[in-house]
């Protein structure tokens, strides 16, 4: 009997950008479903902006093509989806779907969506038999409209700023048009069931750990206190709003003066020269090593070399926020003790007290949080242990995939 899923025809993934460095949970998950025996093509909305890769995104065989990023950009390819498009029997059933769609979302963005979907419907195989995205956001509208078209089924992985960023009558409309969701926190996992009209059609998976990638942590790290050498406080994340950064740097400003410390960021963003002008302007300089975006191997080199991780992570204004960042895994797979915030899904890993310490995303607690765990080797120390233990026990790779595989292999027959 042939295999459902031997056909990459049969599968399409359709992502915002590939490859890319922030988005390291999906090359995992892509190429454990390769592991599994699912064969699919990739269809990226984008480009790559990423000048670096990782290890592994090479490890994905899958073909990828590119959607047209912008329409003005490929009118005739977009043409001739469009023309294509139209005969198939799903159309007038997507065209209208789309309509009303724009009509509540009147934006350039909307029109990209459904142009994308109609050249994704002419140019996927003959033998396409389900569309699977990851965001509930853009992506999904493309795998939609093009499921559609195609008269073909569709679902989505959902994580954190597509959540929670998005109107809650389109998430409403995509959740019942999906054959399955799955997303990776707990908090999203009660959002979306409280919308959907059949809760059971949602997973929560999470994304976890491939522990195969990392190495076995470091030897104990030296007790460092701050009183002699310094300690090393290393984070990574995109320098936007919802990481809280500027926060940070105000709390580090306010460490006392005789407390021996240096900071390592890693990770580029859109507030890369106003948080060093931040830091120029607190006297932090030269205390900062801000060193952009790096390879996985390299973000591992620094969690090993460091004392104490942490992610300031806050609700940013638009209402954005982190969901479970994969990098406190990673820090916790390298035994290095994690200070972050309790907001968002992040309390669903890190229990404060006992994985780590979580304070408010406020100036003052982080002060006070980073200073108590300079000041204390042996607690960071025990939280590490603990950290690790729990990754090992409940947050490992393998679960997740499992779900997820069983979900689009029945998707597939």
């Amino acid at each position: 009997m042939t295999d459902p899923a031997s056909s990459a025809g049969q599968l399409a993934v359709v992502l915002k950008g590939w490859p890319r460095l922030s988005e390291t949970f999906i090359a995992q998950e892509l190429v454990a479903l390769e592991t599994r025996g699912l064969r699919f093509d990739v269809w990226s909305m984008r480009h790559p902006t990423d000048t670096k890769r990782h290890a592994l995104h090479d490890q994905l065989k899958a073909q990828v093509r590119y959607l047209p990023e912008y329409l003005y950009q490929e009118p005739w390819r977009v043409l001739k989806g469009l023309a294509h498009s139209a005969r198939l029997p799903g159309f007038r059933a997507a065209l209208k779907l789309w309509l009303r769609h724009l009509l509540r979302d009147p934006t350039p963005n909307r029109v990209r969506r459904f142009g994308q979907a109609a050249v994704l419907a002419r140019e996927a195989s003959p033998d396409l038999k389900f569309v699977y995205a990851h965001f509930l956001h853009t992506p999904s509208s493309v795998a939609l409209y093009a499921s559609m078209m195609r008269n073909v089924g569709w679902g989505f992985s959902a994580h954190a700023k597509d959540i929670w960023l998005s109107p809650d009558w389109e998430k409403q409309d995509k959740l019942a048009r999906a054959a399955f969701g799955v997303t990776c926190t707990a908090l999203g996992a009660q959002h979306l069931r409280g919308l959907s009209n059949d809760p059971a059609r949602l997973d929560l998976v999470y994304h976890g750990l491939d522990l195969s990638r990392f190495p076995s942590p470091p030897p104990e790290r030296p007790p460092r206190d701050g009183s002699k050498e310094p300690v090393t406080i290393v984070s990574v994340g995109r320098l936007v709003e919802k990481k809280g950064y500027d926060i940070l740097l105000e709390a580090l400003a306010g460490l006392p003066p005789d407390l021996n410390w240096q900071f390592v960021h890693i990770g580029g963003g859109d507030l890369s020269a106003t948080l060093k002008a931040q830091a120029e302007r607190l006297g932090l300089s030269e205390r900062i090593a801000w060193l952009g975006s790096r390879s996985q191997s390299e973000v591992i080199d620094a969690l090993r070399d460091a004392d104490l991780f942490v992610l300031p992570s806050r609700i940013a204004s638009d209402g954005d926020r982190d969901g479970l960042p994969n990098v406190l895994m990673e820090a916790a797979s390298q035994e290095l003790p994690v200070l972050s915030t309790s907001v968002s899904s992040i309390p669903e890993f890190i229990e404060d007290g006992k994985q780590g310490i979580l304070v408010a995303p406020e100036v003052e607690a982080l002060t006070l949080g980073i200073a108590r765990m300079i000041s204390d080797p042996q607690a960071r120390a025990r939280y590490a242990t603990a950290a690790r233990a729990r990754l090992v026990e409940r947050f490992g790779m393998d679960a997740g995939i499992d779900t997820l595989t069983a979900r689009l292999r029945a998707a597939l027959a």
